[in-house]
């Protein structure tokens, strides 16, 4: 039996997405939604031979779903929009990807999409008196933060279309054409928010305290007071750590290429047993959202690692051969039968939450 449109609406209206698929006419109901702009929708009753000419925008989407066309015409259609906006994308890629190319070094200045605003007031607005002053930081430290972010949010914004199409241009993949919350395409009828991500930093941590080892940023420094290598202990965690990384790479001595390679295979060694048993690791990525970005959505976990080093991980948004080899070989694999078993509970200020998570990990 459908499920009535309004009850289909309130849910998704309320984020309760998990309980949305749950019901016989989600998937449907997404699918349309996906192509909810009043001009596609029209499009498509002309492509089925629907009409629809009396019926006001705002009633287009639940007319539709009341007629409940086929879904085969409904993916057919989507996949001819995907076709031509694709079109007109590839003309541009090589290009693109160039631009890309041109970013040298990822740092976004101090200033992140989370808190860009609380950062600038906090740190200039509430804390500088003087005029004068006032000036002289925005010259000197703002603009040069706001480049940073500027260049880090334009590379994040065109690197991830580009991933997002090479999930969409594989033959198991229906992509998502409008803003739908939550889903960026569906694979098998699957619908998944996609992530792109790195090696996450704090759970490396956790990997290190249960396997009886201090955190990376206590090594390095350890290695350094033992070898009398000067540091400023003052800096930021993150820069003192990419900083002592990069100083004790590129050290000369026989003792820092050792604790160095050391150093790297710990890394992997933590890495790789984290591919063989990925469930911690999603749990952990969604207990661990922002409050302000937080959501239960299917999510697929396209994972990251420069090997060698891995502050360096964020260039391989732009390696689109490898991207492509990977990310197609990993689909090719997947099947209905192993989506559901993608299926995992996680907890949130005291509430628990089941979704359904995939990983990817990347390697170069």
């Amino acid at each position: 039996m459908a499920t009535e449109f309004s009850a289909l609406r309130k849910m998704y209206d309320d984020d309760q997405i998990i309980e949305l698929l749950k019901q016989p006419d989600g998937i449907y109901w997404l699918k349309l939604r996906s192509i909810s702009r009043s001009i596609q929708l029209k499009d498509f009753c002309n492509y089925i031979g629907l009409n629809c000419e009396d019926i006001p925008s705002r009633q287009l989407l639940q007319f539709v779903y009341e007629k409940h066309p086929d879904l085969n015409l409904i993916d057919a259609f989507i996949r001819d929009l995907y076709h031509l906006e694709r079109i007109e994308r590839l003309k541009n890629e090589d290009y693109l990807i160039s631009q890309l190319y041109q970013m040298k070094v990822f740092d976004w200045g101090g200033l992140y999409q989370n808190s860009l605003e609380q950062t600038i007031v906090d740190n200039y607005v509430k804390r500088i008196q003087n005029w004068d002053q006032l000036n002289s930081a925005i010259e000197n430290e703002l603009h040069l933060s706001m480049r940073g972010y500027v260049q880090c949010s334009w590379y994040n914004h065109w690197s991830s279309i580009i991933i997002e199409d090479i999930f969409k241009d594989h033959t198991s993949v229906l992509p998502s054409m409008g803003l739908v919350k939550r889903v960026d395409f569906f694979i098998h009828d699957f619908p998944f928010d996609l992530k792109v991500t790195y090696f996450p930093e704090g759970y490396m941590r956790i990997l290190r305290r249960e396997a009886g080892l201090r955190p990376e940023l206590t090594e390095l420094k350890a290695y350094c007071r033992r070898e009398e290598i000067w540091f400023d202990n003052n800096k930021p965690n993150a820069i003192l750590s990419t900083e002592l990384f990069t100083r004790l790479s590129e050290h000369p001595s026989e003792s820092s290429r050792e604790f160095i390679k050391q150093f790297k295979d710990t890394r992997l060694k933590l890495i790789h047993n984290t591919i063989r048993n990925p469930e911690p690791l999603k749990i952990w990525l969604y207990e661990n959202q922002g409050i302000r970005r937080f959501d239960a959505a299917n999510r697929f976990f396209l994972i990251l690692i420069n090997a060698d080093d891995i502050e360096e991980s964020w260039k391989l948004k732009r390696n689109k051969d490898l991207l492509i080899h990977k990310i197609h070989n990993h689909l090719d694999s997947m099947t209905p039968e192993g989506l559901q078993k993608l299926r995992i509970t996680f907890n949130w200020q005291n509430n628990v939450f089941e979704t359904f998570a995939e990983t990817l990990f990347i390697i170069n």
